[in-house]
């Protein structure tokens, strides 16, 4: 069973960074589909940034050249830093993984997946 731990969300005014990290114990996940959603109350959740099984990644188009995704395999951890941020980026951000998605499906499927593992999120407000 893997466990993930999302941790270093908070409150930043506009234009500052932040970076998020995910700690995964119990499975290393490094060729995983895995990744970043965010959701705020009362709208479907958003694939922020992926890594899927073949080490590509994708962005939604809202945060290209804002965020960056990235997996240090040693510390089977999987990060997403954050810059130049906005107001419009405040929502509660997940970590996800799942072993069963191989290559692109990983962007779409990730989230809905009845194999995924997926952390308790971490909150990030921008003001």
């Amino acid at each position: 069973h893997v466990q993930l731990v999302e941790s270093g969300g908070g409150s930043v005014p506009a234009g500052g960074s932040l970076r998020l990290s995910c700690a995964a114990s119990g499975y290393t996940f490094s060729t995983f589909c895995k990744g970043w959603f965010r959701q705020v109350p009362g709208e479907p959740a958003e694939a922020v940034a992926i890594i899927d099984s073949d080490g590509r990644q994708q962005y939604t188009d809202s945060v290209k050249g804002r965020f960056t995704i990235s997996q240090d395999d040693a510390e089977n951890k999987l990060y997403l830093q954050m810059n130049s941020l906005k107001p419009e980026d405040t929502a509660m951000y997940y970590c996800l993984a799942d072993r069963s998605i191989s290559g692109r499906l990983c962007y779409t499927r990730l989230w809905n997946s009845p194999y995924n593992y997926r952390g308790q999120g971490t909150q990030v407000t921008v003001s």
